[in-house]
């Protein structure tokens, strides 16, 4: 049977560029167009990353420090879209510090409200720059400027790439105006239907164009060129733009829904809620608020000014939706809740299934969109550490021969299902690294790898513990599973078996400290009491070490135990040591106390977000 043919994505590439390059030859002013647009873009990625490198840190620390109260929040979300002229930065970057869980949902609500307001001001700025108005004189001092700060250090290659973007945004606006006039007679308005159903077409463009361009800004720009060249008719103009804030918040909620966790989703839907909700509102009041916009736009002097009357419009639908959610923010916080509720980690994360036990485990916490920060990123490792370290225990207490579930019961010297766990045998350790703990750690280190933001000491220090106590773990999981095979061989053994007894004494001891383990991992108890439980435990380690080895000493002296079962008795003792350490290493970088502690020194002590 004959099968269509299957064109690969770069396939599909290929004919889209080729398709573009033969539309630039038949055009000259779409090539302009394109063109203009294209630097437009660049220049804000440019002009983002400039930004980003030139604050550090101290973007996500003022997203986390200055934001104590809802309103601050709605305050920072405009001064930042304002500064970055960015509202999906700011949007992604708020939903990566709430998936790491170092604001609350309440407040980054609050500072998307914010980035919708800040979002306003590029039109206001663009509009006010006017048609006739180039930007070029301007933009090629920048232009220079920007490109030998390049070749200078770190801060001046911010700086540098901060100049760059301005310049292109400059430039790209006057090649964007040059490709709309060289179009001359073009009028958009002849493809509009009459009425409800015309307005609703521009709508659809507005998020059409958003969507493909991810970027409500450069709609804005086509849509003040277009209307400057009187080929769109303001109600056309007035009705992309609430296209524009449907668009921009598809393209984060998109971003939002793949690359984070729960949380993260939450506020990727309050965005979606938000301004749909909004654009809905302003359509529905299309007609009385394009009035009340020419009205006020000729009360000031500004009747005849397209540009200043979109802005306005713009502004004014988005303070609208503002100020109808605002005494809502609790109420739909709540209502995220329900609609997304937390995923319930099981009890137990290893099945004891043999037909479950292949199922490949992978990483939980690590999602793309906690790259956005420094401290997003340190606090979905801080989880996934934690989240490796209970597999790692787990996957120990199987090569003991013993269910996790044991672990919260009292312990016995030899719990009477012990041999016939031994003469199954069914799940060994090395099977369950392959399967619960290489997936994750691999993920692990791509993520880690992918961080390329600047840290500083305490964040670099960090950011190599972890590495280091990720490491540890796999190699501890690895001695657990050389420990296993004499497990195996010596518990087998007679009940009265010198070796055996020595073995089962062996196997308490790290099942009890398995379960202290287990404990400190989930305990809530005030940071003294924890740390005083801590070095309990380390005590009990230090004092079983050096009574084992006192104990096979004296049995080799009294000739119950031969020198090479002692010797397989203390490299196991090491292994045993080994694995405790490894544990207790990933114990302390989780995200429990030692984790609060880290968090601090990365944050201070500001509050997070609070609720109204």
């Amino acid at each position: 049977m004959l099968r269509p043919p299957a064109y690969s994505k770069h396939s599909l590439i290929v004919l889209a560029f080729a398709a573009l390059a033969w539309s630039f030859w038949f055009s000259h002013g779409w090539l302009v167009l394109c063109a203009g647009l294209a630097l437009f873009l660049f220049g804000m990625q440019n002009l983002e990353q400039g930004l980003k490198s030139l604050a550090g840190g101290k973007l996500e620390g003022w997203l986390s420090q200055s934001t104590a109260t809802p309103f601050k929040g709605l305050l920072f979300g405009t001064a930042a879209t304002f500064v970055l002229q960015s509202s999906t930065l700011v949007s992604l970057l708020t939903i990566a510090f709430l998936s790491a869980g170092l604001i609350t949902l309440a407040g980054s609500i609050a500072v998307l409200f914010g980035a919708n307001l800040g979002a306003t001001s590029g039109i206001w700025l663009l509009a006010m720059a006017g048609q006739n108005l180039s930007m070029a004189p301007l933009a090629m001092p920048l232009l220079v400027f920007g490109v030998l700060l390049g070749f200078a250090g770190d801060k001046g290659k911010a700086i540098g790439r901060f100049l760059l973007g301005i310049s292109l945004i400059f430039l790209g606006i006057d090649e964007i105006k040059q490709g709309f006039s060289s179009f001359g007679d073009l009028q958009l308005n002849r493809y509009s239907a009459e009425g409800v159903r015309g307005a609703l077409l521009f709508v659809g463009v507005g998020t059409l164009i958003t969507v493909v361009l991810q970027s409500s800004h450069a709609t804005l720009m086509l849509t003040l060129a277009a209307l400057a060249n009187q080929q769109l008719e303001l109600p056309q103009a007035l009705a992309i733009a609430i296209g524009s804030n449907v668009g921009s918040a598809v393209s984060t909620a998109v971003m939002g829904m793949i690359g984070s966790a729960r949380p993260g989703q939450r506020l990727a839907v309050a965005h979606v809620v938000f301004n749909c909700t909004t654009a809905v509102i302003a359509f529905l009041l299309l007609a009385p608020m394009t009035w009340g916009v020419q009205q006020t736009a000729a009360a000031v002097g500004l009747g005849d000014n397209p540009l200043i009357q979109l802005a306005m419009f713009h502004t004014l639908f988005n303070v609208m939706g503002v100020l109808v959610f605002w005494p809502l923010q609790r109420q739909l916080a709540r209502a995220l809740e329900r609609w997304l509720p937390d995923l319930q980690e099981p009890e137990v994360l290893i099945a004891t299934h043999t037909e479950q036990v292949a199922q490949t485990t992978r990483a939980r916490y690590l999602q793309p969109a906690a790259l956005q920060s420094v401290e997003s990123a340190c606090s979905a490792v801080s989880k996934e550490l934690q989240h490796m370290g209970r597999l790692g225990l787990e996957v120990v207490a199987h090569a003991l021969y013993a269910p996790v579930q044991s672990l919260q019961a009292p312990l016995e010297r030899e719990d009477p299902e012990l041999r016939l766990r031994l003469q199954q045998q069914a799940i060994n350790a090395d099977l369950l690294y392959k399967t619960h703990i290489k997936g994750v750690y691999a993920d692990l280190l791509e993520f880690m790898g992918s961080m390329v933001l600047p840290m500083d000491g305490v964040q670099q220090d960090y950011w190599h513990n972890s590495q280091v106590a990720a490491f540890q773990l796999v190699e501890a999981v690895k001695d657990a599973h050389r420990l296993q095979r004499n497990m195996h061989h010596y518990l087998q053994g007679p009940d009265d078996a010198p070796a055996r007894s020595s073995y089962l004494e062996l196997r308490l001891h790290m099942l009890q400290t398995l379960r202290d383990m287990r404990m400190l991992s989930v305990s809530d108890m005030p940071e003294p009491e924890w740390a005083a439980q801590l070095q309990a435990m380390d005590e009990r380690i230090a004092a079983f070490d050096a009574q084992f080895r006192k104990h096979l000493f004296a049995a080799i002296r009294g000739g119950l135990l031969d020198s090479l079962t002692v010797s397989s008795l203390m490299n196991d003792l090491g292994f045993s040591h080994s694995i405790i350490q490894g544990l207790r290493h990933v114990l302390l970088l989780g995200e429990g106390h030692e984790a609060a502690r880290q968090q601090q020194l990365l944050m201070g002590e500001a509050p997070l977000i609070q609720a109204a």
